[in-house]
C-alpha cells in the first residue's frame, strides 16, 4: 500500500480523529485521578496503573478504529461497509465538534486553575528590625559555685551597657 493511500484510508476511517479524543480523554483521566485518588487515599501506585492502562489502550483503541466503522445502522466491520454507505462525514462532524467540545472543557479547567480567584494570602511581616542592632543575651553560670553568679549577671550587664553607649548600635536588652 503507498502512503499516501495508507493516510488517506486513516483519515477516512477517522483513526487520526480517534488517537486525539483519546489522548485528551486519557490526559482528562489522568488528571482526575492525581487529584481525586489522594482526597479518598487511594495509594499512588493506582495512579500509576491507570496511566499504564491508559497507555496500553491507546493502541488497541486506534485498532479498533481502524478495523470498524461508524454506520447509521451503528457499529460494522470496516471490510463489511461500503464507502457510499458510510457515515464518516457524519461520524467524523460529530467527532470534530465532540473533540472541540472536550478541548474546550480542557481549557476551560486550566483557565480556571491558573486564574481562580481565590483568597488572597495576606503576608504579614514582623517590624523591621534596624539594620544596626544587636541582642544582648543573659550569660548562665555554668560553674559548680553558685556564689560566682553574679559574674555572668555582671559581664552581661556590662556588655548591655557598653554597648549602648555606641549611637548607630540599636542594643536590645534581655527584658525585650
Amino acid at each position: 500500500m503507498n502512503p499516501k493511500n495508507f493516510f488517506a484510508e486513516l483519515k477516512r476511517r477517522n483513526v487520526y480523529k480517534v488517537a486525539v479524543a483519546y489522548a485528551v480523554v486519557a490526559w482528562l483521566l489522568i488528571q482526575a485521578a492525581t487529584q481525586v485518588f489522594p482526597f479518598f487515599e487511594i495509594p499512588n501506585w493506582a495512579i500509576r496503573l491507570v496511566v499504564l492502562l491508559l497507555i496500553i489502550g491507546f493502541p488497541v483503541a486506534l485498532v479498533f478504529a481502524w478495523a470498524f466503522e461508524l454506520t447509521p445502522e451503528g457499529i460494522k466491520r470496516t471490510e463489511d461497509v461500503d464507502p457510499s454507505q458510510s457515515a464518516t462525514r457524519r461520524t467524523g462532524r460529530t467527532l470534530d465538534f465532540l473533540i472541540i467540545g472536550i478541548l474546550l472543557l480542557v481549557i476551560g479547567v486550566f483557565a480556571y486553575q491558573r486564574f481562580k480567584p481565590g483568597q488572597k494570602t495576606v503576608v504579614t511581616v514582623p517590624p523591621a528590625i534596624p539594620e544596626k542592632s544587636i541582642a544582648v543575651l543573659p550569660f548562665e553560670n555554668r560553674s559548680e559555685d553558685k556564689a560566682n553568679a553574679y559574674f555572668a549577671d555582671g559581664i552581661q550587664d556590662e556588655i548591655l551597657t557598653r554597648l549602648s553607649k555606641i549611637a548607630d548600635l540599636k542594643v536590645i536588652s534581655r527584658t525585650s
